[in-house]
């Protein structure tokens, strides 16, 4: 068992209270008292855990997070920056996962309640009335991350500008009948993106097709899965005329969509160009063409952000959006046709045998 407040008691020769006061900065503690309990507490090499110190205050050491589909490669990428900014700070980090967009209300209910947080982050969630209302009734300092909404700090991505590059990107490849494989249509960023896909065919003069457009009816994964991808490639190739591109609103769906082609014996680029958003590490191996989001860099900013909020509640509310970049790569590249048909297939032998 690890040193309690009673060792130190015992060791300085005081009061459980005057451990307690010495800890929380009480000014009815003498300063002779006060370096004889550090000193002992020093020696015993006690650290009083944060929660406890908290309590005593009667001040929340957490900051909450409500994030849907806390698996999401992007969510836990954005999670690393966001826990290594607190980690520099006196506040830890818990996060409420909600299954479905129902559950958001639930959980944020959760995070706000009692004023166990001192603040929240919302995560790539529409932000409801009722939610305002409850953020506003709780008094509690809140970040938007990923969604918007101009009362409070928020940052996020131009997802709709991204999804306009992507399907921009692969006009300009020289292609014409460009399907889209996207998340549930209730995930904010995957909405954004198809607008962007619809306003780069309107802008190409390319005239817009539902039978290219596989939407995802999953409210817990919101389609955001590589049998997803899979799934909804295999329906794009009955359609016909067949689909010369795909843009998949992330990359694990791409990388579904790529075993699709591979089993199909299509190829990559030549018969179907594929791009993805995201830019997670194994894009880069694979050859994926793709928006790249910098993940980290929101997490740790939406940290920071927060923070100052905590410090500063009365400011104005600060609003930061991130333009995703495009990454060429070879699942897209057509018109340099700088792939031959042996590199064209690496990519989606990357992915491993149609048996897996």
């Amino acid at each position: 068992m690890g040193v309690t407040i009673y060792d130190i008691a015992e060791r300085a020769k005081v009061s459980i209270a005057t451990v307690s006061r010495v800890f929380n900065n009480n000014p009815r503690v003498s300063a002779r008292t006060r370096t004889r309990v550090l000193r002992v507490a020093q020696e015993l090499g006690y650290e009083p855990h944060p929660s406890a110190q908290s309590l005593a205050r009667r001040k929340p050491s957490l900051v909450s997070a409500v994030i849907p589909m806390v698996t999401n490669f992007f969510f836990m990428e954005v999670l690393k920056g966001l826990q290594d900014r607190l980690g520099q700070s006196e506040f830890d980090l818990l996060v409420h996962s909600a299954r479905t967009m129902d559950e958001v209300g639930t959980q944020l209910h959760r995070a706000l309640h009692r004023g166990r947080s001192a603040g929240v982050l919302l995560f790539s969630t529409p932000l409801l009335d009722e939610h305002v209302a409850r953020i506003r009734r709780f008094g509690q300092s809140a970040v938007l991350v990923d969604c918007s909404h101009p009362e409070f700090d928020s940052v996020f991505m131009n997802n709709e500008e991204g999804g306009y590059l992507a399907t921009r990107h692969l006009v300009e490849e020289g292609c014409s009948r460009i399907a889209l494989v996207m998340g549930h249509p209730e995930s904010v960023p995957a909405f954004d993106r198809y607008r962007g896909y619809r306003r780069a065919l309107e802008g190409a003069g390319i005239e817009f097709s539902d039978r290219l457009v596989i939407k995802s009816d999953d409210r817990v994964s919101h389609g955001y899965t590589e049998a997803f991808g899979r799934d909804a490639m295999a329906g794009l190739l009955e359609v016909r005329p067949r689909p010369d591109a795909v843009f998949a609103t992330s990359d694990v769906q791409a990388f579904g969509v790529l075993c699709a082609l591979r089993d199909a014996h299509l190829r990559v680029p030549d018969d179907v160009a594929v791009i993805g958003f995201d830019d997670i590490l194994v894009s880069k191996y694979i050859g994926l063409s793709t928006l790249q989001q910098p993940m980290y860099e929101v997490g740790r900013l939406a940290a920071e952000r927060l923070l100052s909020r905590l410090q500063d509640p009365d400011r104005v509310p600060a609003h930061t959006v991130f333009l995703p970049r495009l990454v060429r790569r070879i699942s897209s590249d057509l018109h340099s046709r700088r792939s031959s048909e042996t590199e064209s297939m690496t990519i989606v032998n990357l992915l491993g045998s149609s048996d897996a």
